[in-house]
């Protein structure tokens, strides 16, 4: 069974299209008209080995940003289905030079966004840091998951960020495998 989804949003604002294939090879085509966001949504595909492809267009950035992280994160939604014999949780601590990164995944469709990146600066290369948070917030609670991400400690608010998204990466990763003992949802409710 493939495990894929597909979102589409288009609105007076924005058009955007996601597609994600969570047993991928870790494959990014990322087009959203921001450097720092493809960066990002590449380092997710790269390091949780699940392809990805977005292509944004809208009207002004704040749009694009967050209408990005819903579509994304309904296609996540879409991919994971019933979410049957699944880990359902999955965390890691991640490093990039000087920064590391705390983040625990509970797959569980009860959607909880905890997001602190201890940012110092307004902006992170052409995204504010208030729309980092609003776009992985937003990607939380689309993908109808609970997400906990915490910067631990670091220096330079680009590799923060990136760690985060590293973080983020790799607890998704072990949260999405499979399970064979799990021939069921992973919940004693009996559903997810």
């Amino acid at each position: 069974m493939t495990r894929a989804g597909k979102a589409f949003r288009e609105t007076r604002e924005t058009r955007i299209s996601a597609e994600v294939a969570l047993d991928g090879t870790g494959v990014c085509r990322a087009s959203t008209g921001y450097k720092f966001l493809d960066h990002m949504i590449t380092t997710l595909a790269k390091h949780s080995l699940i392809d990805i492809t977005v292509h944004a267009e809208g009207d002004m950035r704040h749009h694009v940003v967050e209408d990005t992280a819903i579509v994304l994160g309904q296609a996540f939604d879409k991919a994971l289905g019933d979410r049957i014999g699944i880990k359902r949780f999955g965390y890691a601590i991640v490093p990039m030079d000087e920064a590391l990164a705390l983040a625990a995944v509970d797959l569980v469709k009860r959607p909880k966004p905890v997001i602190k990146l201890k940012t110092v600066l307004d902006i992170v290369e052409d995204i504010p840091v208030s729309e980092i948070t609003h776009f992985l917030e937003s990607f939380t609670t689309s993908m109808n998951a609970t997400i906990h991400i915490r910067v631990l400690s670091g220096m330079d608010d680009h590799h923060k960020v990136e760690a985060a998204f590293k973080a983020l990466a790799q607890a998704i990763k072990q949260a999405i495998e499979h399970e064979p003992r799990i021939r069921d949802a992973p919940t004693t409710k009996g559903t997810m």
